[in-house]
This record gives structure tokens, C-alpha cells and sequence, in this order.
């Protein structure tokens, strides 16, 4: 059955904030020069901001860019930052230390990042947007010179045997003269361009961290709107890099999470129990105590920064936002950097796509941003977080000397490892007792998922897929334990076994899978690789 074909200007793949931007900008263009573009947004969550994960704390300075009167059109940033914290923990104290100038939130402002783009998605459909959700982008095209022609999107209905089913329909292809990838950290399908067009040749190999989220409802009593509160310290080891966050919004709730780095080396190591740890400390768990969890999620989050930046353009389309790395890890921020990206691109794409022929690479993208805010601001914090490869004082210690002596133009940049060949093997590591969860402040990973709206349709065959099926037994668990069943934070990777403990065998829940990407990024051999499964699947995330 042949596919569907449908024309635009510009598609854009993926509703995150650099992604909608994007298409905003080059809308709010077309409208001053008085044309008339086609543009067209897909998205594979069931709506824009579903799979929308973040923090978040918003620094506006793109939003002020792009709609000046956002204030007048009611965007959800109704949580001024008043106050931040900036804590080192013990296992059992909390020692307020100087907040760094990089996390200082003053005009910042607290928000749902996934609310924050379901209004964004509202402005771009004002002015034209195409925008279709639960249409995830599956395969990209290529015309008969190798340049992008747009992407195709995942056929639905088909079942585990891959066999369509009688729900079978077939995707369809979007074409256009350019084509926007913004995908978010880890895209399946940037992956692909990455190695079709050698993106990353000659730059570092992009580090990632897992970040696991929660929000509560609290206590009115313990509520402090406004306040950012971070930690670093307990209870990660001094040689792991991560930390936490507290951001209480209006409405007497708190968003909580726990990011860890994932060059970490220990494979006994578990994200998301050393989150439920992290909320048993007594400076922690007193805010929680008494109040109700109500929702649940993970993403990792690229952590390369400049170094790590691949080229950027190719024939036919380009890069923004996360799924190029444009995180500044020092300020834990990526939205004003990944609406600038979008931006940016747009303004690129749009000065020439009146003449622009199908498959032109629109190269003064990369130019321009190089001449923005935002290259400089990365610039300044490029050595940050490969200062924390020697451990936690070690990091502490540099970052101060690059942010106070020599103000992020020092005459070195530090490099990046990949994050999946940093494990030890099993027998080299010591192992980790995580207590169990008492239902009060921590919980187990079923519960969790459960909050997270996860729903993937049963009969569809796993979109976590393995290049080799023996490895998980022969290589993962015989060398490391099966690091898999630990670093997912759904409980999607299970070592199961006969009664008498022989025959260990993988067993991969997809069901349960919320679209972190972890496992594609920290599989010590790269055997693991996540596609896109049937729209509208994965999480649905509200308020997060």
C-alpha cells in the first residue's frame, strides 16, 4: 500500500519549545513579509506538552523575544522566582553553602513546561500552524541526491508478530523543502543523521543525565511559592555526578526531582532509588509528610554543552533544541536556549525559502546562532560539567575557579567520555543497599508509572529493541549485573529466571516504557535502541 503523500514549506518534527518556536517564528515572518508559508508541526505524544518533561524554571529571554506580550496573552508563568537555596547534604544535616552566580533564578520563573508548550502550541495555531499529534515521525526520506525530503510517519495497527492487524493504517509522508528536527535529548531519528551525514565528526561525544521528577500536592503550611531549592551531596557517592531540586509553584505544590549524570561507573547504581532515598533525608521528607504525589516521570537531558554540539545543518533540513545539546548544565536550564535555537533556525530557513530548492542546507543557521547569546553562553560554561569528572570537591573547587577567576574564558576546554563505556564491571564496584520504599515519601517504580499516564497499546510490537538478543545474558549480566533492570526508571528491563534460578532471560515490559531515552544512552555495548512506537503512546504527563 503506497503512503499518503502531503506537501509543506517547512515540517517540524516534534511540540517542544524549540520545535513550536520554530514554527511560530517562521509564521510571525511570513505575516510581516506578507506571504503565506505552509508549516507543519508533528508530534508523537497524544497532545503537545504530553511528553513534556522538565524542572522547570523558565528564564524568559527568548519568550520576550519571540511574543513580547506574553504577559497579555495569559502564558502560564504565574510563579515569579522569590528565592533560592542552595544546600549541600549530609546524610542526615542540610548546610546552606553560597548560591553560584549561574543558578541566581532573579526574573525567573517557575512553571509545567508541558503546560508552558500546550500554550505555545495555541500561538502557533493562531497563526496557521499545522499541528498533529499522536503522529509519531518514524523514518526519514531522502531524495535521489541523499538530501532530505522529509520524514514519514509510523504505520498504526500493526501487532507484535509484525503482522498488520484490522486496525492497520498506513503512515504517511510528509515532504517539504526543509525540515526542522527538534526531537528532544536522544532523537531516534537525529541518531540516523548523525551517522548519515557524519554530525558529529570531530566533536565530542555528547554526556547525558537522567532526571527523575515528581510533583506533590503539600502541606498549605509548608507551601513557599517561589522558592528554588537545590542540593548536591548525599546520597550520591562524591565520584557521581548529580543533585536535586524543590521548585514550589502556586496551588500548594512542590515539583521534586533528582538528576544523576550517567557517566556514573558503579552498575549497582540506581537513579531512581537514590531519588526515593534523597527524599528520606530530614530536610526533605518534612516537606512532603502530610501531602499527596500525583504525578510521575523521567527524561534524560543532554549534558555535552558546547563541546559536544554537532554540525548542525545538512542538505535539506536541521537541528535545534535538545536533540542538539543546547543545555546550559550550570544554570539547569534548556528552554530559553532551545526556543533561541528554533528561532533562530527559522529566521535562517525563512530568508531564502522563497527561492530555496528541495534539499538545500540552510548553512547561515549555524552562522547566526554562532553570533547570538546563546554560543556565548555556552561558551562561558563549557568546562562546568567535565569538571566534575574527578568527583564532587574536585568539581566544586574548578567551577568556582572558572566562574570567579576566570569567568568562563579559560584557556582550556575540558573534554567529554562516552557515557556507556564508563561502567565498571560488577565485581570491581561495591554494592549499594537501597532501603525499601515506605509508601509515605518514597515509593517503588509500579507505583510510579502508574502516575505517569503511561499507556502504549498492547498488540504492537516493542519499540525497545536489541541488535543482538544474547548479549543481555552473555555480556550485561555477566559482567555487570544486568545494569538495565537499575538505570530504567519504569521497571521495563527484568532478568527472569526458572524456579531453580537457571535459564536468566531478558524481559523487556515495554508497556511500561515512559520515553526517557536511559536505556539507548547507557547500554554498555549500544545494544539497546529505542524507535518511535504507534502514536500517541508513552506518557502523558499533567502538569509536569
Amino acid at each position: 500500500m503506497e503512503r499518503e503523500v502531503m506537501e509543506f514549506d517547512v515540517v517540524v518534527v516534534g511540540g517542544g519549545p524549540s520545535g513550536l518556536s520554530a514554527a511560530i517564528r517562521l509564521k510571525q515572518l511570513a505575516a510581516e513579509a506578507g506571504r503565506d508559508i505552509e508549516v507543519c508541526l508533528i508530534e508523537k505524544g497524544s497532545e503537545v506538552g504530553a511528553h513534556i518533561l522538565s524542572g522547570a524554571v523558565l528564564e524568559p529571554r527568548s519568550l520576550n523575544e519571540l511574543i513580547p506580550d506574553w504577559q497579555d496573552r495569559n502564558a502560564p508563568l504565574d510563579t515569579p522566582v522569590t528565592a533560592d537555596k542552595f544546600m549541600f547534604l549530609t546524610e542526615t544535616s542540610a548546610i546552606r553553602m553560597p548560591t553560584p552566580p549561574s543558578m541566581n533564578n532573579h526574573g525567573n520563573y517557575i512553571i509545567s513546561l508541558g503546560n508552558f508548550c500546550r500554550w505555545l502550541g495555541e500561538q502557533a495555531e493562531a497563526l496557521g500552524v499545522e499541528i498533529y499529534p499522536g503522529f509519531p515521525a518514524a523514518e526519514v526520506l531522502y531524495d535521489e541526491n541523499g538530501a532530505v525530503k522529509g520524514i514519514a510517519t509510523g504505520d498504526m495497527g500493526i501487532g507484535k508478530d509484525g503482522q498488520p492487524t484490522d486496525n492497520y493504517m498506513r503512515g504517511m509522508e510528509l515532504h517539504a523543502k526543509q525540515t526542522i528536527f527538534a526531537e528532544g535529548c536522544r532523537g531516534h531519528l537525529t541518531k540516523t543523521l548523525f551517522e548519515k551525514f557524519d554530525l558529529r565528526e570531530g566533536k565530542d561525544p555528547q554526556t547525558f543525565a537522567i532526571g527523575i521528577k515528581e510533583l506533590w500536592d503539600i502541606d498549605p503550611e509548608k507551601s513557599k511559592p517561589g522558592l528554588a531549592w537545590h542540593s548536591v551531596g548525599w546520597p550520591l557517592a562524591s565520584d557521581t555526578y548529580g543533585g536535586s531540586f524543590l521548585y514550589h509553584l502556586n496551588g500548594n505544590q512542590v515539583a521534586v526531582g533528582y538528576v544523576v549524570g550517567l557517566d556514573y561507573s558503579n552498575p549497582h547504581l540506581s537513579p531512581f532509588e537514590e531519588f526515593q532515598r534523597f527524599k528520606t533525608h530530614p530536610a526533605v521528607r518534612d516537606v512532603f509528610e502530610g501531602g499527596r504525589r500525583v504525578s510521575y516521570g523521567a527524561r534524560a537531558l543532554n549534558e555535552g554543552g558546547f563541546q559536544s554540539v554537532p554540525k548542525l545543518t545538512f542538505p535539506g533540513g536541521c537541528l535545534v533544541g535538545c536533540t542538539a545539546g543546547f543545555l546550559n548544565v550550570p544554570k539547569i536550564k534548556g528552554t530559553h536556549t532551545a526556543m533561541k535555537s528554533g528561532m533562530t533556525a527559522a529566521e535562517a530557513i525563512f530568508e531564502s525559502l522563497e527561492s530555496m530548492q528541495a534539499g538545500h542546507e540552510p548553512a547561515s543557521y549555524a552562522d547566526k546562532l554562532q553570533k547570538s547569546w546563546l554560543w556565548s553562553e555556552l561558551y562561558k560554561v563549557r568546562n562546568i560539567r567535565p569538571g566534575f569528572a574527578k568527583g564532587l570537591w574536585l568539581g566544586l573547587a574548578h567551577a568556582a575557579l572558572d566562574t570567579y577567576l576566570f569567568f568562563g574564558r579559560a584557556p582550556w576546554t575540558l573534554h567529554h567520555h562516552a557515557d556507556h563505556l564508563a561502567l565498571k564491571k560488577a565485581s570491581e564496584a561495591p554494592k549499594i543497599a537501597y532501603p525499601k520504599p515506605d509508601g509515605v515519601v518514597s515509593f517503588d517504580r509500579n507505583s510510579s508509572v502508574f502516575l505517569s499516564g503511561t499507556n502504549h497499546e498492547e498488540n504492537q510490537p516493542a519499540h525497545l529493541t536489541l541488535k543482538d538478543t544474547s548479549v543481555p545474558i552473555t555480556h550485561n549480566l555477566a559482567l555487570y549485573d544486568a545494569p538495565e533492570q537499575r538505570y530504567c526508571p519504569a521497571g521495563v528491563y527484568e532478568i527472569v529466571r526458572n524456579d531453580d534460578g537457571s535459564d536468566p532471560r531478558l524481559q523487556i515490559n515495554a508497556q511500561n516504557c515512559v520515553h526517557c531515552k536511559t536505556c539507548d544512552i547507557k547500554d554498555p555495548t549500544q545494544n539497546i535502541v529505542w524507535v518511535s512506537p504507534e502514536g500517541g503512546g508513552g506518557p502523558n504527563y499533567p502538569n509536569m
